[in-house]
């Protein structure tokens, strides 16, 4: 995706492809409900279950037959995910298309890299036996990172 496409993305964008793919999506409300689902569907995608530590979640939708997921929260969240030091900010609304290992066409998802804020657009595990996920911005920039940085702190 190019740069003028990334940072042309806004919310209401997020809201209307939330809204084109709910026909036929499983829905759930409610925080703890939210949570548990989106640990689950990280479990079936082979990702790490902290990958996406939303918080006050609102609604979480997957439409398996269009591989589109999305993630509401009532404000948006900072993450420090400790191990790699790396700041992650997520908006009101997550959204992306999925397959196994991987997230793709993001919407949401910032990090932040020295001064600025990069968007997340792509997060894959390329070879599962790396133990590595990378994360692609929307200028092309991209990063990896061991998985187990991103798995659920207890």
């Amino acid at each position: 995706m190019p740069l003028r496409e990334a940072l042309a993305f806004t919310p209401t964008m997020a809201m209307e492809l939330i809204e084109k793919y709910r026909d036929g999506a499983e829905i759930y409300s409610g925080d703890a409900i939210c949570k548990e689902k989106t640990i689950e569907a990280m479990v079936e995608l082979c990702l790490p279950t902290g990958l996406l530590p939303l918080e006050d979640m609102v609604e979480v939708g997957y439409n398996r037959e269009h591989s589109f997921m999305w993630l509401t929260q009532k404000k948006k969240k900072e993450h420090m995910f400790k191990k790699i030091k790396q700041l992650v900010s997520y908006a009101t609304e997550v959204t992306a298309f999925v397959e196994e290992r991987k997230l793709k066409k993001i919407t949401g998802v910032k990090a932040r890299e020295l001064l600025i804020w990069l968007t997340v657009v792509e997060v894959f595990i390329g070879d599962p036996l790396s133990g590595k996920i990378t994360f692609k911005t929307g200028t092309g920039l991209s990063d990896t990172f061991p998985v187990s940085a991103f798995e659920l702190e207890k």
